[in-house]
């Protein structure tokens, strides 16, 4: 009985510390910049869920990686506009395509699916309204912003 509760507590310290650190969006929203003239802008995100906590891919837009699915965590990335194609990769590569207008906010969020082998993590386009809210809940991964460590 005692090793089946230590592996508990350390199964649980393990899937606790694949959740994103880092400050909160209220912590950040007023570093956050304002988007630059004739840009737009997407975050992506991924609810806090111990649900493949451990599983927590690269995100790629238009084949360059710009940063991770890590469950609880939000991060933004300025583009100029076009079409764009999101990419996360486990066991296959799921993939969403939108286009980005100037001036235009997009919230791409990371969902968590089952594979043969290992979950998948799917992209997922969500409304505007739906996205701000989810991101209110998070924990901000992505690069420094002036006047926050």
């Amino acid at each position: 009985m005692h090793y089946i509760k230590t592996a508990f507590i350390v199964a649980a310290v393990a899937l606790l510390s694949a959740c994103a650190g880092g400050p909160k969006y209220a912590e950040v929203a007023s570093a956050i910049p304002a988007q630059k003239s004739g840009e737009g802008r997407i975050y992506f995100y991924r609810e806090s869920s111990m649900v493949g906590a451990a599983i927590q891919p690269d995100i790629q837009l238009n084949g360059a990686k710009v940063g991770e699915s890590v469950p609880g965590g939000f991060f933004f990335v300025d583009q100029k506009p076009g079409s764009m194609k999101v990419a996360t990769s486990t066991e296959a590569e799921k993939q969403l395509t939108f286009t980005l207008d100037p001036g235009q906010v997009r919230y791409v969020k990371t969902v968590i699916g089952f594979g043969l082998v290992a979950g998948r993590v799917y992209p997922e386009l969500v409304d505007p309204a739906t996205g701000r809210k989810d991101i209110e809940s998070l924990s901000y991964t992505g690069t420094p912003l002036a006047g926050k460590k």
